[in-house]
């Protein structure tokens, strides 16, 4: 065979393919949100996401204050031990 049945033959069944995707309830879906109307959520399905978006933000925001404040913990506790190590070094004078 030569490449221009080759490419006859791929053209054929790909334009077929594709034709019958774009008329099937999936390419419709597909064609909807490339063009920005697919995105029908309910609005209780968005507002639970909004509000399941908030309570992580939070969450997040909690576990970076605890964070900061272990942080400090930690240093402080470095500080300590460095002063105490000090003291043992230089002794009584």
């Amino acid at each position: 065979m030569d490449w221009e049945s080759i490419l006859a033959i791929t053209f054929i069944f790909g334009g077929g393919t594709l034709f019958l995707l774009a008329i099937s309830p999936v390419g419709r879906a597909f064609a909807d949100r490339i063009r920005g109307q697919g995105g029908a959520l309910s609005e209780g399905v968005r507002r639970e996401l909004e509000d399941s978006r908030a309570e992580l933000l939070n969450e997040v925001q909690q576990l970076r204050t605890e964070l900061g404040e272990l942080s400090e913990r930690v240093d402080f506790a470095e500080r300590l031990l460095a002063k105490q190590r000090e003291g043992q070094r230089i002794g009584p004078g």
